[in-house]
């Protein structure tokens, strides 16, 4: 028959209470110092910017004095109990920055020595005990899950309701009900400010998880569009040449059987090739996804591009240095999305901004820049489309190529995106 007293509410709950407040009493977790990236920490110098680390320990010290003094004063002499009763009082505040849990058990096993100490005069919480037991209530939920500050009141009312039937017999007047509505207060401003703290971090890890999600989508979204985009360029070489051996033999008379056999395992490797990478990077596309008509763009088309955003309402300039030749495809194929991309971020984030194209032939590649001024003074609403991530998808396609980019601000408060594609000198000879 299976066992289900350990999941009955009332199990867990007794659980609750071991694990919270009777296992590791003495665990020592000292108070770290605070954080200085507040608002007003910030704006303090370094010296006492690093004092300031250690002001909550300064404030739990300052209240132990308080309540030490409580307990001093509260026995109404110098001699050695009044001592013991201060004492008695601070031991506890103290120790809320070391161990926590047993400054509880100890503020809560000092009250009845220090009430007796004090003649009884206010049972069972002293001055002194009273201050102390609202402090380390105060540090300790501030220390710890908002659970634990339930369990903290809960103790303490069982406490000091309890104990004055066992030692006075119901003689002497309790003063725990307004040490329970003081604490109660500073235990419920404790727990809305730990659960709006931890809902406030919670919210910023999910938007920064939910960023880095959109961003690593935004990525593969965009490696997939290369990957198909390089699949139909692969893929239409492959084909020419697969077409190409196949018709070979039929140009030469009389061609010699090793030349024909030549020709024949060059179209069936082609073709071998091809079926291997319509199947591999086929599974890219998707489902809807359909081929282009017409052949992928390249710099030949940039006059094209630049007219279209020239209706868009962009300024735009074009300069081409170096001795213009054909590049391999893949290379002309980026370099058309960069200058693409770059002249659309120019749309979105400096609407009526100049723009220029510069692009440079040099024996070791392709150079590329494109720059646009800072968006005039009267400028049209910025667009809310695109999810800013084409910088993402323009370093995609440099590394691909083993290329280099960099982009950023520009003094006069404009951007630029410059960018080099090597291309090695036996593939710039021309296309294949």
């Amino acid at each position: 028959m299976t066992d289900t007293s350990h999941s009955t509410p009332e199990f867990r709950l007794v659980e609750d209470l071991r694990q919270d407040m009777f296992r590791d009493v003495l665990a020592y977790r000292p108070l770290p110092p605070a954080r200085g990236d507040g608002p007003v920490t910030r704006r303090l110098p370094g010296t006492l910017r690093a004092c300031a680390a250690w002001a909550p320990h300064a404030a739990v010290v300052a209240a132990g004095l308080v309540a030490m003094a409580a307990g001093y004063t509260s026995v109404g002499g110098d001699g050695l109990d009044a001592l013991l009763c201060g004492l008695l009082a601070l031991l506890p505040v103290v120790a809320t920055l070391s161990r926590p849990i047993g400054a509880f058990w100890l503020s809560i096993g000092a009250a009845p020595v220090t009430a007796l100490l004090g003649g009884a005069q206010d049972w069972p919480w002293a001055p002194g005990s009273f201050i102390a037991q609202v402090a380390v209530m105060t540090v300790v939920a501030l220390r710890s899950r908002p659970r634990v500050a339930a369990w903290m009141w809960l103790l303490t009312a069982a406490y000091g309701l309890v104990t004055p039937a066992v030692f006075g017999g119901g003689t002497y007047g309790s003063n725990t009900f307004p040490l329970l509505f003081v604490s109660a207060l500073a235990l419920l401003v404790v727990t809305v400010r730990t659960v709006r703290r931890a809902a406030e971090q919670e919210v910023t890890a999910h938007r920064s998880q939910t960023r880095a999600e959109r961003s690593r989508r935004t990525l593969l979204e965009e490696r997939t569009t290369i990957a198909r985009e390089l699949h139909d360029v692969v893929a239409h070489h492959m084909s020419v040449v697969a077409i190409q051996a196949e018709a070979a033999p039929y140009r030469v008379q009389d061609p010699p059987p090793e030349l024909e056999q030549a020709f024949v395992t060059i179209r069936e490797n082609a073709v071998a090739a091809l079926t291997e990478l319509r199947r591999v990077l086929g599974v890219v596309r998707a489902e809807d996804y359909a081929a282009p008509d017409a052949p992928q763009p390249t710099l030949a088309d940039l006059d094209a591009l630049l007219a279209n955003v020239r209706e868009a309402g962009l300024t735009v300039e074009k300069a081409v240095t170096g001795a213009v030749r054909d590049l391999p495809q893949g290379v002309e194929l980026s370099a058309y999305r960069i200058v693409q991309e770059a002249l659309s971020n120019a749309l979105r984030h400096a609407p009526g901004a100049p723009a220029r194209v510069e692009i440079g032939y040099v024996l070791a590649g392709l150079g590329l820049r494109v720059v646009n001024g800072p968006a005039p003074a009267a400028t049209p609403e910025k667009s809310p489309h695109g999810a800013g991530h084409g910088i993402t998808g323009m370093r995609e396609r440099v590394t691909m190529l083993d290329g280099a980019i960099t982009a950023g601000r520009t003094d006069d408060g404009g951007y630029e995106v410059a960018v080099f594609l090597p291309v090695p000198a036996a593939e710039s000879e021309g296309t294949p």
